[in-house]
């Protein structure tokens, strides 16, 4: 096992982190920027490196300060958390050259996995259900037009390297398409510089459903059955709960053994999930693997009584899994709370928070780095905690977040958690009835 992990992020995930180490028994280091001197994470680990100024990439994103850090203080690990570093093969490559051991997976795993295309590819491979569309990059508009026709719209322009969306137009008519093709490669290009494109068929009225997988390095994968996902706007996530209102037993099954398969045909190693889109019908297409923790984990480890920071860490340490999948005993769900203003376009409110109340009682988890006094940087993503609550049915676990919601009180700042009021009390999505289109129409009152 290892002595010291130092971990390579911030906020409320390296402090989840943190706490998991400490029962362990194993020494932390957290590293932060200047604009995070005071943040919980700093306080509680053992030791403590600033590694730069405030924008993340003259810190978070310094692969040499990271690995500087980690030298000095003699960390025989790193754990990335999500986000920032996870997911990339540079710096997971790095850490294994310095004889540091990189909490996640492998640069080949990330590489295979990482770009969309390429994954889908290995997917079919793997006997994995994929999404009809294009085989690996698409060359030219003249392709792009040929194979919008082949698959019939409306089709999906996605960027290779793409993540937060961008990147990414649904194209209903041909007309639609080169003005599309165009807009996408552009963003693209300024968020990735990487205007590479594949296509995919449009999956109308889809749920969002991602399975966890852990697997070991000997080879095997378990799955901790699903979450669904499919409260989103603009591509990023707001709500999840498992076990989803859409699963039936068969379906639940047939995804589980589909990302197994997927792992073992990989030979992953550490925590990851494998992401569906599920259509109206039921069917399922394999949509993207992410090679790291998920922010939504906490739902997972709340309905089959699992920590999965302590299993990252076992696998990392080259312990086996026991091999056998799980399966929700309980119902959770977990609202993201950012400081946004939902009122105005969820627009951030970074700022000082002038008073804090924090909800409790039973079945009640909030995963947070703030308190009250504490100034929230403008630099960084705009989540600042995490509410989920936990309860033998969804109808309870929603009246549980209702009353948490309720007792949750964040003063000098405007955060989501009036949006997440509003939605519990939402007759579709009280009856389970929404895919990730539900923000569409969705009207803050």
């Amino acid at each position: 096992m290892f002595n010291k992990i130092l971990i390579a992020n911030r906020g409320e995930i390296a402090l989840r982190v943190i706490r998991t180490c400490k029962e362990m028994g194993i020494k932390t280091v957290a590293v932060y920027s200047k604009a995070d001197v005071d943040s919980l994470h700093v306080r509680f680990a053992d030791e403590a490196v600033c590694i730069g100024p405030s924008p993340s990439i003259d810190s978070y994103l310094k692969v040499s300060n990271l690995i500087a850090a980690a030298e000095i203080t003699n960390a025989d690990a790193i754990h990335p958390g999500y986000g920032f570093l996870s997911e990339n093969a540079k710096f997971s490559k790095i850490c294994d050259e310095h004889k540091i051991k990189f909490i996640g997976a492998s640069p080949e795993m990330i590489e295979q996995m990482g770009d969309k295309a390429t994954a889908k590819s290995t997917m079919k491979s793997a006997g994995v259900p994929t999404i009809p569309g294009s085989e690996g990059i698409i060359s030219n508009f003249s392709e792009c037009q040929k194979i919008a026709k082949k698959i019939g719209y409306p089709v999906m322009l996605k960027a290779t390297a793409g993540g937060g969306g961008k990147g990414m137009r649904a194209v209903w008519t041909e007309d639609e398409l080169e003005k599309a093709w165009e807009s996408a490669r552009q963003e693209s290009k300024a968020a990735f510089n990487n205007d590479d494109m594949y296509m995919e068929k449009l999956i109308e009225e889809p749920r969002h459903i991602e399975i966890q997988i852990v697997g070991d390095s000997f080879g095997k994968a378990c799955h901790l059955s699903e979450r669904d996902c499919s409260v989103q706007r603009r591509h990023q996530k707001l709500t999840e709960e498992t076990p989803s209102p859409f699963m039936t037993e068969k379906l639940r099954m047939s995804m589980g053994a589909a990302a197994v398969k997927a792992a073992e045909y990989i030979k992953y190693e550490g925590a990851g999930t494998v992401e569906f889109l599920v259509d109206k019908n039921r069917k399922f297409y394999f949509m993207e693997m992410n090679t790291r923790i998920q922010v939504e984990h906490p739902i997972t480890e709340q309905v089959i009584d699992f920590d999965l920071i302590a299993e990252q860490i076992k696998v990392a340490a080259g312990i086996k899994i026991q091999g056998k999948n799980y399966y929700p005993k309980l119902h959770s769900i977990e609202c993201r709370i950012n400081a946004e203003d939902p009122y105005n376009d969820f627009r951030p409110s970074p700022g000082t928070i002038q008073n804090l109340h924090t909800p409790g009682g039973h079945g009640v988890r909030l995963d947070t780095h703030v308190y009250s006094g504490y100034s929230i940087p403008p630099h960084y993503d705009s989540m600042i905690a995490k509410l989920i609550t936990t309860a033998q049915t969804r109808d309870e676990a929603i009246n549980k977040m209702k009353r948490a919601l309720d007792e949750f009180v964040i003063e000098g700042i405007k955060t989501t958690i009036p949006f997440h009021k509003q939605l519990m009390e939402h007759p579709d999505f009280i009856n389970g009835n929404y895919t990730t289109k539900f923000m569409d129409d969705f009207k803050m009152v």
